[in-house]
């Protein structure tokens, strides 16, 4: 009886399928009809192609295969959009029709419930189009996706952003299953190529046009302007019509379509598509065949019956293409496990539509699902091969929408990347290059690809070969050195990067402000990035990220310089410090005082009256200077002590010599302040560069009083405020960055110094907003230029090479004294004096030890005293056992 009840229900439909396509009737055995649920929204664009689909599918399927023992009967139930309502319908399905199968539901949030409902029945689930993630087939051994599951094409989608170089997206999608289910994927491959996610917006499928419009609001006030939507196309066609009539389907925006929207953009009317210029989509290649060709024919000519069911339109859909393979794979699969119907086991009598305890088990379940697991074929689609329970992925095709039709632009696989063409050879290598891609027409009806980077530079007046803007037309025209680096980067960068220069000007076309109020724009959303002469400092790092630096920086200070030090007539003590003048005159005296007794008792030249022997003292030892002494030393002590004595003399001689040489002959220039104690002691005022973070290093890091601080602009009144000088209205001192400060040198050098400590900067760098993907691009890339000096070297030739030099500071400025000092000498004076020094004692010594027992002898009742009293007396005689004494002695016998 059930096989007839059955039957019955079938034939009908299948002599309406027959009269539908224009056939009669043919006569066919059927010994087995495998009733199949259906549960569709027919409401849907969607639901109403399938239904139309399937019915062919289920004709053209048994013209082919007439001697097949099973049939397929057709079971269509329209569940809406509820997700209750699909559950309910399913379950009714199977209560009530003992279907075997059931093809759907539609969307992915009714799935998931029909899908636990087929797992209790062991009933296979198929659905070709509940593409989200979140089902899993191999979590759920009765649902079976005969489309391909949508994290299938992220990379694909991630591939795009990173070919046009688009650091940072903004995601729209709708919040149901569908909507949500991708976005962890997609969030995870925009990570790996550093694009960054600004916002996810995230809109209701029940949501109204004001709703939508607001949100639309807010993603214009953002400064993103590339989109990636993911949505269904009811609420898809909503969107972008009210997104074109907020102004954001024109030039500077990009829009992204996902699979999903992208594969019923043909069910869509004239104005949707009108509102849809420019974007550009992605969607699996349908391979042309002679049956796809065929069946296309066969839908155009009879569309006119169909249309009126359908409302569909004459172009194929590939929902509905994978709606037709999905019934030809049931169909073949229920022949090949060899079905036959059979009531549910365990069946109770309720008649409640959602009594679960009513659902029985379907035995031959799990053999119906290996078998369709198993099912390969040739479909309209392309190739039907299901892997893990789902439909393999296939080649993309990428679209640009221009007019009425989209435009193919290339391909992409998971094998080559992007191409023109699907004729894969297996030698290509992969490519995520934007040059295998034709030319898409962006919204606006531009080639310009969006979006540019939007660069705040500076205005300045001085210092213009850092960075200059001028306005030759209406269009400025920005140069200099920070934007010659900037290019040289650019170009190193492994993606293009669109780009445009913006002025931060006031209508004056001057400067709109200092530059930590211009990096403010950054976080405002003015600018994207800031290129200038832009110092890295630890207080602007709190709201933006800079790059390395592309130069060396830091803050010094410039001060005017005295008169040439020539004109002083006390000039030749200047080549020794004090202390050295008067430790060497210490060492004069001390070594002739040494020579003296050392030559007293033994040498005529030494002896004479107490007045001609301190003479002698000075005389003997400062004549050492010019080596114009004329006694002879007889004394062996004294020749060493002399030797070494005179190696002395003649290195302070010749240092001496030098010091003054390079005193007389080379400019030398002092400068007034070297230190900023003295100034700040003294309340002097002191400049700076107008609009500098200067400023705040001198009030904060320095100390001084505001009201101590004038601002310039130029080299000149840099020049203007020293020359005039603190008591004249001037300053005495201007502090600066260090690249400034060469460029003022190299025009007045001879008057000015840098002089000081310097206070460390990380240098000129480029700034961006806080976690940018562009940072670590920029840095790399900086990096590369740097350290490439040949290419850093010709920008720097360009913009410096031109200014006049000065000599090298170091050795022209006496920013100390250059007088040399005792430390320089320290270790000749000690070997003189110790030598000295041993050879008095070890004379001394055998003096003592040769007369002390003879006076003892002499006088053994005298004080110690006295003793010491009689041997001075005693030195001051002749040594009459010196061979000096007795030559003497010797020569006047001879005379006698």
């Amino acid at each position: 009886m059930a096989n007839q009840k059955n039957l019955l229900t079938f034939l009908p439909s299948l002599l309406l399928s027959f009269s539908l396509w224009g056939h009669e009737p043919l006569l066919m055995a059927a010994k087995e009809v495998i009733p199949v649920g259906v549960v569709l929204d027919l409401k849907s664009p969607v639901g109403r192609v399938a239904e139309s689909y399937m019915s062919m599918a289920l004709y053209d399927f048994y013209a082919v295969n007439y001697d097949y023992h099973t049939r397929l009967a057709l079971f269509t139930k329209d569940s809406g959009d509820g997700v209750l309502t699909a559950a309910s319908t399913a379950m009714d399905l199977m209560k009530r029709e003992e279907v075997q199968a059931i093809i759907g539901p539609q969307s992915s949030a009714q799935a998931r419930f029909v899908i636990e409902l087929g797992r209790k029945a062991q009933v296979p689930i198929i659905s070709f189009s509940a593409t989200s993630p979140s089902l899993s087939p191999s979590q759920n051994p009765f649902f079976i996706r005969t489309t391909q599951e949508d994290s299938a094409q992220v990379r694909a989608i991630s591939d795009i952003v990173k070919a046009f170089g688009w650091w940072e997206i903004v995601i729209i999608y709708e919040d149901t299953d569908y909507g949500n289910g991708l976005i962890p994927y997609l969030m995870e491959a925009l990570q790996q190529i550093d694009t960054r996610v600004t916002y996810r917006s995230v809109i209701p499928p029940s949501s109204n046009n004001t709703e939508i419009s607001e949100e639309l609001e807010k993603l214009k006030a953002n400064h993103t302007r590339i989109f990636l939507v993911h949505m269904a196309a009811s609420l898809g066609s909503k969107l972008f019509v009210l997104a074109k009539n907020a102004g954001m389907m024109s030039e500077g925006y990009a829009w992204i379509l996902t699979e999903g929207l992208s594969s019923l953009l043909d069910p869509m009317g004239s104005k949707v598509m009108d509102s849809m210029q420019g974007l550009l989509g992605i969607r699996p290649y349908i391979p042309p065949s002679k049956q796809l060709k065929d069946f296309e024919i066969k839908w155009r000519r009879n569309l006119t019956s169909i249309k009126t069911k359908s409302k569909s339109t004459t172009s194929l859909n590939l929902f509905g293409l994978w709606a037709y393979d999905t019934v030809w794979a049931l169909a073949i699969a229920v022949e090949k496990a060899g079905m036959v119907h059979s009531s549910f086991l365990k069946q109770n009598n309720s008649s409640s539509k959602v009594d679960l305890a009513t659902l029985g088990i379907f035995e031959m379940g799990t053999r119906l699902c290996n078998a369709i697991l198993t099912t390969v074929f040739q479909g309209l689609s392309g190739n039907f091969h299901l892997v893990n329970g789902q439909l393999e992925p296939s080649a993309v095709e990428i679209f640009n929408v221009i007019g009425k039709t989209e435009r193919i632009i290339g391909y992409w696989t998971r094998q080559r990347g992007f191409s023109q063409n699907l004729n894969y050879t297996g030698k290509e290598a992969y490519s995520t290059s934007k040059d295998k891609l034709k030319q898409p027409i962006w919204p606006g009806d531009t080639t310009e690809q969006p979006t540019k980077l939007r660069i705040g530079v500076p205005v300045r007046t001085s210092f213009n070969e850092f960075l200059k803007v001028e306005w030759p037309t209406d269009k400025p025209s920005i140069s200099g050195f920070a934007i010659d680096v900037f290019h040289a980067v650019q170009d190193a960068l492994p993606f293009p990067l669109p780009h445009e220069f913006i002025p931060y000007m006031n209508k004056h076309r001057q400067s709109n402000g200092s530059y930590d109020e211009l990096l403010y724009q950054i976080t405002i959303q003015k600018y994207d990035a800031v290129v200038g002469d832009t110092t890295i400092v630890a207080n602007r790092s709190l709201y933006v990220d800079f790059t390395l630096p592309y130069t060396e920086s830091g803050v010094s200070m410039v001060v005017l310089v005295k008169d040439d030090v020539r004109k002083n007539l006390w000039i030749f003590l200047k080549p020794l410090s004090l202390t050295l003048w008067l430790t060497t005159g210490v060492a004069f005296i001390f070594t002739g005082l040494v020579i003296w007794v050392l030559e007293h008792r033994v040498n005529p030249d030494f002896r004479g009256p107490p007045k001609q022997q301190l003479g002698l003292i000075f005389w003997f030892s400062f004549s050492t200077l010019a080596f114009a002494h004329k006694e002879n030393v007889v004394n062996n002590w004294s020749r060493f002590v002399l030797i070494i004595w005179i190696f002395v003399v003649l290195i302070l001689t010749q240092s001496y010599t030098a010091s003054l040489t390079s005193i007389l002959t080379v400019q030398r220039l002092q400068p007034t302040f070297i230190d900023i104690k003295v100034i700040k002691n003294n309340g002097y005022f002191v400049g700076y560069q107008k609009d500098s973070f200067v400023k705040g290093l001198l009030i904060k890091q320095l100390d001084f009083p505001e009201s101590k601080l004038k601002p310039y602009v130029t080299p000149e009144e840099y020049h203007e405020a020293l020359s005039r000088g603190t008591h004249n209205g001037g300053v005495a001192a201007i502090f600066d960055e260090i690249p400034y400060i060469k460029l003022f040198l190299a025009k007045f050098c001879s008057r000015y110094t840098m002089v000081g400590p310097t206070y460390k900067t990380d240098g000129f760098g480029f700034a961006f907003r806080q976690g940018s993907p562009l940072v670590p691009y920029f840095s790399r890339a900086i990096l590369n230029v740097t350290q490439d000096k040949e290419k850093i070297g010709a920008i720097e030739h360009k913009y410096f090479s031109s200014q006049t030099t000065c000599e090298d500071q170091s050795t022209t400025i006496l920013s100390h004294s250059p007088s040399l000092g005792v430390d320089s000498f320290g270790g000749l004076f000690i070997i003189a004096g110790t030598a000295s020094l041993a050879s008095l004692m070890f004379y001394l010594f055998k003096f003592i030890y040769s007369h002390w027992p003879v006076l003892s002898d002499n006088n053994p009742t005298n004080s110690c005293w006295s003793k010491l009293v009689n041997m001075a007396k005693h030195f001051d005689q002749k040594d009459f056992s010196s061979h000096t004494f007795k030559e003497e002695s010797h020569k006047g016998s001879e005379f006698h």
